[in-house]
């Protein structure tokens, strides 16, 4: 195969059907056309499609390896990375090389990750705990939603576009880190190079979402042991108020059972009630809030229900977990 300008890498355990029905058929349709696809699977498989190559990475590995491993066969000057559940728009590519060309400083170009409008409504009730407000907290709105363009610091690779001279030159994914390789990477690209990677709304994936509540919980439970871990080693780009604010939340809740325990009569205890129940109706006030605008966009109540629900089991998982993830001495591989 020539070398071409855009190498998309896919990560998976097998080729599914998101890759056949959704992912190669939007990219084919890609207004900019000098790609290759390179799919990375556990096992061989003898399935064929367009401008694709499948590569096994057997033994069974990581996402990080196998994104490594697709790097190391790619033919091009730019590294796209998606997910195996997720597809861009049709000028996903246009607009992001677009950027590329504005600077050489530029290292990485990214988008947001929409819900597809097909998802059921547990998926979109995920969709909204990672694109309102109140829901990401620390992650911003802006990776789940569209949002003005900016300078990142911190983005998952299912929008994420690099330079592979500068991935080369950070010595690519750490895969220790599962999730949260690409949010290492995205700190060495810009704390250790001094490159920038830029968000811009016109860059967009559709990223199926985890249904709430078993699935959704399982995925946040991973990011938020991850991201406390993070919150002590990497603290750069990870310990910030917006990732904290979850187990502040959950300390607070906990910690009226315990002073009234220990201080029952105390003035200790009163402020404290005090404070926890203004926080909770501010709390409460602002999943409200959320709600209503989901329902003025969605014109279904029971959705909105479900968000309010969804944001507060999401917080209450991510609050314990980050602080568990924090006092974590080694994340295991």
């Amino acid at each position: 195969m020539k070398d071409v300008l855009v190498s998309i890498i896919i990560p998976v355990i097998k080729v599914n059907d998101f890759l056949r029905d959704e992912t190669i058929p939007a990219l084919l349709k890609q207004t900019f056309k000098d790609f290759e696809i390179i799919i990375v699977t556990d096992k061989i498989s003898n399935e064929q499609f367009s401008k694709t190559k499948i590569i096994a990475s057997w033994p069974r590995t990581g996402p990080a390896d196998k994104r490594d491993l697709g790097v190391k066969k790619s033919k091009s000057e730019i590294i796209a990375f998606l997910d195996d559940d997720s597809y861009p728009e049709h000028d996903w590519l246009e607009n992001a090389l677009s950027i590329f060309k504005e600077n050489q400083n530029i290292a990485g170009v990214c988008g947001p990750s929409l819900t597809p409008p097909q998802n059921n409504i547990r998926q979109k009730a995920s969709g909204y705990v990672w694109s309102t407000w109140l829901g990401s907290g620390g992650a911003g709105t802006y990776r789940c939603a569209k949002s003005s363009r900016r300078e990142v610091d911190d983005f998952p690779t299912v929008n994420l576009l690099v330079r592979k001279k500068d991935f080369n030159s950070v010595g690519g994914f750490d895969s220790h880190y599962w999730p949260g390789e690409d949010t290492k990477l995205c700190l060495d690209l810009t704390k250790k190079l001094g490159k920038k990677i830029i968000y811009d709304p016109g860059v967009v994936v559709y990223h199926h979402r985890r249904e709430v509540f078993g699935p959704h919980l399982k995925q946040i439970s991973r990011y938020a042991i991850h991201r406390g871990h993070f919150a002590r080693i990497f603290p750069e780009t990870s310990l910030r108020l917006g990732y904290l604010l979850p187990s502040f939340f959950v300390l607070g809740l906990f910690s009226i059972p315990i002073i009234f325990m220990f201080f029952p009569n105390s003035l200790l205890l009163f402020y404290s009630l005090v404070y926890t129940t203004s926080g909770l109706l501010l709390y409460l006030f602002l999943l409200f809030y959320t709600a209503t605008g989901v329902y003025q966009k969605e014109k279904n109540i029971r959705l909105s229900g479900l968000v309010m629900l969804s944001i507060f089991i999401t917080h209450l998982f991510y609050g314990i977990l980050f602080i568990k993830g924090f006092f974590t001495p080694k994340l295991k591989k």
